[in-house]
């Protein structure tokens, strides 16, 4: 029987990624999903476009373990699950969330050093190992939590704390 060796990086990247969502989640309970069109600027996403982004990108971890490259120009053709409410907004967080767990308890360390791709047609955008790709996504997650949580005050909405109190939540919960 062959034993395959978990990649100690992905243990820490997953110990790092359920940490981090589970203050994602925070800020994804407290989304108005009924001002989902809601945007702070014409430039900007709206309200729904960035929850459901911020919710999706911890998922791109599974897909980014389960393929070597990804194609941009035909990325709008997926289906999109609609997120009419918070239950539906924080179910597929859940589900995406489980399995980039999933994907990085099964990471080995020849996965994570495999190469990568994100291409638009033939134009190669990036190419790294797994591994920086896993840590940018956790940090992409993190810097559109971010914008979140500048959302949810210009709409008056309590700022959970997210590494430490905020305005509204001055105690660790």
């Amino acid at each position: 029987m062959e034993t395959t060796l978990v990649a100690p990086l992905a243990v820490a990247f997953s110990t790092e990624l359920l940490e981090e969502a589970k203050l994602t989640r925070r800020v994804l309970e407290r989304v108005p999903v009924a001002q989902s069109n809601w945007q702070p600027h014409p430039k900007s996403m709206t309200l729904g476009q960035l929850a459901r982004h911020t919710a999706d990108l911890i998922g791109w971890i599974k897909d980014t373990l389960d393929t070597t490259e990804v194609d941009v120009a035909v990325f709008d053709d997926a289906p999109v699950t609609p997120i009419t409410s918070t239950e539906d907004l924080l179910a597929y967080f859940e589900q995406r969330t489980e399995a980039a767990s999933t994907g990085l308890r099964q990471a080995t360390p020849e996965s994570l050093e495999q190469l990568w791709t994100m291409r638009s047609g033939s134009q190669v955008l990036v190419a790294q190992p797994r591994a920086e790709v896993v840590r940018h996504l956790i940090s992409h997650m993190i810097h559109h939590r971010g914008q979140l949580s500048v959302y949810l005050r210009l709409l008056d909405v309590p700022v959970p704390y997210i590494y430490g109190p905020t305005a509204d939540e001055a105690t660790w919960s």
